[in-house]
């Protein structure tokens, strides 16, 4: 006998109807970046915390990412003489968004991004650095921070080992169907978990935190929410399939930004690894079969994959030289697509577009005028300027990119420390969210995403939610 599938039932079940056999004071669902940081920080406050997981190991949509976490004046910046502050960090994201998101929550998690990654360096040996060899699309400043080999997975890793070391439970295979609360008050009283071999068990709790990320994984949803990327690549956790909307919505709890997502132009096409903006932002470009840039490349790699989709064959390449190629090679995924032979050389314009397969004569063009804009530093047609950078030189390198779908950005409207909130903005009594799970900072669309919009709410909205569940707890 085989789990059944979340949405076969009712999402929320009475108490009476659970067969408990076990209790924990904080639950959480979902073993990602934002499950396992709540967890941990439940531990620190003194809370026994069981974390629940439907995969076979704790991976999550965090280990498919670069595992770059955005925070302002960390101590790792001031090292470097950079000067960031909440407010700007605050102003950049709500820009990015054209003014179209939460700007006390967006404020909110800016103040609280240094403390994230100090404790997670000082409290959970994540060995998490700044990067500062370029600026990614939205940020104003220098404010990544990775750990050395810049992947997600790696993050993961130290995430698990913290976890490992303060005793908490990950109970990996278990894939949670349904909730169990009372229906006059909306106290959340534990959940239904079902295991490969088909056994069911109850876990209660006093409190629940949902950390399972969005619904890129629901074709059903992406179809109705996001039909502008059905198209795409998906490129994220299958089980992304949007348990935390529905079990948030029978409990009465709000929702927002659900046409929000986090897209990619700049997917490998056929090998499935991510090549990264930072050879867009220092003078790459992107264009056709027909040689030709179609977009503003700079705004940003989440807005840019529907753009690359629209595209014959849905298809595009990057074009850049041997300067970009050395700058990318400090990136994990970019050495993968190196091994996976998806990096293509030549010495000549022509030669690259022979075996790009690109047309010749528009690539030529197309080189000529970013030359001249680099020269010039006049905006091009779409805005982007080109100058400030190095002109690009021989040998030339390409790679066949698509547009993917990465991860949703909508979900469960939460308040600045991650309680669930109803419609009337009063928060459910117990619920929490955080990560893909809650409604980010995107705003509503593919275009509000700055680079570790997901990482900043996984890590800090777990982090607080995870605090705020045991004082809550304490104060009972």
């Amino acid at each position: 006998m085989s789990s059944p599938e979340v949405g076969s039932s009712a999402p929320i079940l009475p108490p009476s109807a659970a067969q408990f056999s076990a209790h924990v004071p904080v639950l959480v669902i979902g073993a990602g970046g934002c499950g396992l940081s709540a967890a941990l920080a439940a531990s620190q406050a003194g809370a026994e915390v069981l974390v629940l997981e439907r995969d076979a190991s704790a991976l999550g949509t965090t280990a498919m990412s670069t595992g770059l976490i955005p925070a302002a004046n960390t101590r790792l910046q001031r090292e470097k003489g950079i000067v960031d502050s909440p407010e700007v960090f605050a102003a950049d994201i709500v820009q990015k968004a054209k003014g179209q998101t939460d700007a006390g929550i967006a404020l909110a998690l800016a103040r609280e991004s240094a403390r994230t990654i100090e404790w997670l360096i000082d409290d959970h040996q994540v060995p998490l650095s700044l990067v500062d060899s370029f600026l990614y699309p939205g940020h104003s400043v220098m404010r990544m921070h990775g750990s050395p080999n810049r992947t997600g997975s790696e993050l993961m890793g130290s995430l698990v080992a913290a976890c490992e070391r303060r005793g908490i439970d990950v109970l990996c295979e278990a894939q949670v169907t349904e909730l169990f609360a009372d229906a006059a008050t909306g106290v959340v009283h534990g959940a239904r978990l079902w295991r490969p071999d088909g056994s069911r068990e109850d876990i209660g709790c006093d409190a629940l935190i949902l950390a399972c990320c969005g619904f890129a994984g629901n074709d059903a949803m992406v179809r109705e929410f996001i039909p502008e990327i059905e198209g795409a690549t998906f490129f994220g956790h299958p089980g992304n399939k949007g348990d935390a909307i529905r079990w948030g919505l029978a409990l009465g709890a709000a929702v927002r930004d659900i046409h929000s997502y986090q897209g990619h132009g700049g997917l490998a096409a056929g090998r499935g690894i991510p090549i990264l903006w930072p050879l867009i932002m220092e003078g790459g470009f992107q264009v056709n079969v027909h040689g030709q840039r179609f977009s503003n490349e700079a705004r940003g790699y989440s807005e840019q994959a529907v753009e690359v989709v629209a595209q014959p064959g849905h298809v595009a390449w990057d074009i850049y030289d041997a300067r970009l190629h050395a700058l990318m090679r400090e990136f994990d995924d970019y050495r993968d697509a190196i091994e996976a032979r998806a990096i293509l050389t030549a010495g000549s314009v022509a030669a690259l577009a022979a075996l790009a397969g690109i047309d010749a004569a528009g690539l030529a063009n197309t080189v000529a005028e970013v030359e001249a804009l680099v020269k010039s530093g006049a905006p091009d047609f779409w805005g982007r300027r080109f100058g400030g950078k190095p002109p690009l030189t021989a040998p030339w390198h390409a790679v066949k990119v698509t547009g993917a779908l990465f991860h949703t950005q909508g979900g469960l409207a939460v308040d600045g420390v991650g309680r669930v909130l109803r419609e009337d903005g009063t928060a459910l009594p117990n619920l929490y969210a955080g990560g893909g799970a809650a409604r980010g900072i995107s705003g509503p669309s593919s275009w509000g995403y700055m680079a570790g919009n997901g990482l900043l709410t996984a890590t800090t909205f777990g982090r607080l939610a995870g605090d705020a569940a045991v004082r809550q707890l304490a104060q009972a």
